[in-house]
C-alpha cells in the first residue's frame, strides 16, 4: 500500500470520496505548501542580509527558487497522470506561466511598499515587516497559487492529456 493509499484509508467517508475526486488539487496544494516554506525562507534570508533594501528583488529570487522545485514536484507527483507534450515544451510552458506568476506573486508586495508606502520612514519597522510578510507571503501566495492552478491545468497539463487512473482501492472497514 502506498503512502497516499494509507492516508486515504484513514480519512472517514464521505470526505475520502472528495479527497479522491480532488486528489490532484490536494497534491498541488501540498506542493504549494512545501514550496511556500522554501519561498519564505529564501525571501526572509535575502531580505535580512544581502537584499535588505530591495524586498521585491528578494521576493522575485525566492519565487524563482521555489518555482524550480515546484516544477519537479508538480511534474512528478501532482500532475503525473497528465502528459502528452514533449518534456521541453511542457517545461517551457510551465516556466512562462510561472514567470507571469512571479509578477502575480510580487504585485501585492509592490503595492504595499510603493503604492500604500508601508515602509520606513512612513511607518514603523514592525509595521513595514508585517506588511511585507502579509502582502508578499500570504496575499501574493494565495493569488499566485490560484493563478498557477488555473494556468497549469489549462495550458501546461490540460485535460486532453490526462491518463485516467482508477481511484485507489479503499480497504473494507474492520470492526
Amino acid at each position: 500500500m502506498t503512502v497516499v493509499e494509507a492516508t486515504l484509508a484513514r480519512i472517514p467517508q464521505p470526505y475520502r470520496d472528495k479527497a479522491i475526486k480532488h486528489r490532484e488539487l490536494i497534491k498541488f496544494l501540498m506542493v504549494g505548501g512545501s514550496t511556500w516554506v522554501i519561498d519564505t525562507v529564501v525571501f526572509l534570508v535575502l531580505k535580512a542580509t544581502v537584499l535588505a533594501d530591495k524586498p521585491v528583488t528578494a521576493k522575485v529570487i525566492a519565487v524563482l527558487v521555489a518555482t524550480m522545485v515546484s516544477y519537479v514536484l508538480n511534474r512528478e507527483w501532482s500532475f503525473r497522470t497528465r502528459g502528452g507534450r514533449e518534456r521541453h515544451h511542457e517545461a517551457l510552458l510551465f516556466f512562462v506561466i510561472s514567470g507571469v506568476g512571479v509578477a502575480v506573486y510580487s504585485a501585492p508586495l509592490w503595492v504595499s511598499r510603493y503604492v500604500f508606502e508601508l515602509q520606513v520612514p512612513f511607518v514603523s519597522l514592525v509595521a513595514q515587516e508585517s506588511a511585507d510578510f502579509v502582502a508578499g507571503q500570504i496575499v501574493g501566495t494565495l493569488v499566485g497559487m490560484a493563478f498557477r492552478w488555473w494556468a497549469f491545468r489549462r495550458f501546461v497539463w490540460p485535460d486532453q492529456f490526462v491518463r485516467r487512473q482508477p481511484p485507489p482501492v479503499t480497504p473494507a472497514p474492520t470492526d
